[in-house]
């Protein structure tokens, strides 16, 4: 999950959480619905617990209290199931990112508000990120999904960037593109180790949350070199 401008602020949407090609054709029938309802729950239960190299496609079937055989009625793999696990869980882990600033707007305050919808999302989906992670480390089509999806952020963040040097809030002499790479992949590779990893806190305790937005805020902000009057 990278930081994105708004969709409703810009021309290109984000793409979804997973690949739709493996996806098959939704169920027609109420029941064939729930039993397919339950089975993406199920699955989402067993790779959080088990990753997805050790999920069995028996143990999601086990967990959904449905039959084995009733698994290859909806998906054909773990694959698939996994690619609807993401879909299904796409709206909470899609979030406001930086956003095209307008003129009476403070920039540091929406940019503050953006780290913190996005790092909130991360820690909520914090297994399921993880998740993510791993299988685009085995599965080629996740690992070019993924490339894809994370590209489609940098730019549109490199846009949002851009929009504040127009205004004269950022950096004119910074290359938009470079420096959304390098500041989106920053937050990214910090969520993954406050929320994922455990990284960045003392044994036993938790990573104080809003040192963590202010602390990517404040650098997001010095790195553009907006105004210092805070």
């Amino acid at each position: 999950m990278d930081t994105t401008v708004p969709e409703e602020n810009d021309s290109e949407k984000a793409p979804p959480m997973a690949p739709l090609s493996p996806l098959r054709e939704p169920p027609t029938t109420k029941r064939g619905a729930r039993t397919r309802a339950a089975l993406v729950q199920a699955a989402r239960k067993v790779f959080e617990r088990d990753g997805y190299l050790d999920t069995r496609l028996v143990d999601i079937a086990k967990e959904a209290r449905c039959a084995s055989g009733s698994f290859y009625t909806y998906f054909a793999n773990k694959e698939e199931v996994l690619a609807a696990v993401l879909l299904e869980a796409q709206e909470d882990m899609l979030h406001p990112g930086m956003g095209r600033v307008q003129g009476t707007d403070d920039p540091f305050a929406v940019l503050e508000a953006s780290n913190r919808a996005y790092l909130e999302a991360y820690k909520r989906n914090a297994k399921l990120m993880g998740l993510l992670e791993q299988v685009a480390q085995v599965e080629p089509v996740f690992r070019e999904f993924r490339s894809r999806r994370s590209d489609a952020f940098v730019r549109r963040n490199a846009r949002g960037i851009a929009d504040l040097q127009a205004r004269g809030v950022a950096d004119r002499e910074i290359d938009p593109m470079m420096a959304s790479h390098a500041l989106s992949g920053m937050v990214s590779v910090v969520a993954y180790k406050a929320f994922v990893l455990g990284e960045g806190r003392e044994e036993g305790t938790p990573v104080d949350f809003e040192e963590l937005v202010s602390t990517v805020t404040r650098l997001w902000a010095n790195a553009l070199r907006f105004p210092s009057d805070r």
